[in-house]
């Protein structure tokens, strides 16, 4: 059956969030879709401040987002690290990767894929 009705929903108050040192990710479901916000602090970085308590040195999930403010990096082993900087639109592959906030500014991207399991025991 079509729903009908249109469906608003806010960051500021998600369906849930997950918190970590450093940094938090907001999840909201909207449409068939789980989408997250990341809200990183400077000196964050996965490996240490996600991976560490999950008992990972990579994350490994898909993700394609968008960046809204501050930088950030993706490093895969063996490849270039790539800086992500307000604007991009990133694509990161189901492989290995470490991510660090670059600068002082926090770092905030939108997660349109792999929100779900981001920061999960389910990666």
């Amino acid at each position: 059956m079509l729903n009908t009705d249109v469906v608003i929903k806010r960051f500021e108050s998600p369906d849930e969030l997950r918190t970590f040192d450093k940094g938090q990710f907001e999840l909201v479901e909207v449409g068939g879709m789980t989408i997250g916000r990341a809200t990183y602090q400077p000196g964050w970085r996965w490996s240490t401040d996600v991976g560490a308590a999950m008992d990972e040195l990579y994350c490994q999930v898909e993700h394609v987002g968008m960046v809204l403010s501050g930088c950030a990096t993706v490093a895969l082993p063996g490849q270039a690290v790539v800086e992500m900087k307000p604007g991009d639109v990133f694509y990161v592959p189901p492989l290995p990767h470490d991510s660090w906030v670059v600068g002082e500014e926090p770092y905030v991207s939108l997660h349109f894929l792999g929100a779900a399991s981001y920061a999960t025991t389910k990666e």
